[in-house]
């Protein structure tokens, strides 16, 4: 797959750990970015979505991973 892949997340969102788990699974490389570590992240993950995962593919924004949401 060209382009990056961002996925935002929280720790304590099992949503977000099944979304991770099946990304590498599939062999998606991608960057996770918590958004309880970096006010950043936060900011941008909210300007996208309000809920987790958010996931960033080189052509369209994902919120939530197979009709769930964290």
């Amino acid at each position: 797959m060209a382009g990056r892949v961002v996925i935002y997340t929280l720790a304590s969102c099992p949503t977000c750990a099944r979304a991770k788990a099946d990304l590498a699974a599939e062999g998606v490389e991608f960057e996770e970015r918590d958004v309880n570590f970096n006010p950043r992240w936060y900011e941008e993950a909210t300007e996208l979505a309000v809920s987790v995962p958010v996931i960033v593919w080189p052509d369209r924004v994902e919120v939530g991973w197979k009709g769930d949401h964290g």
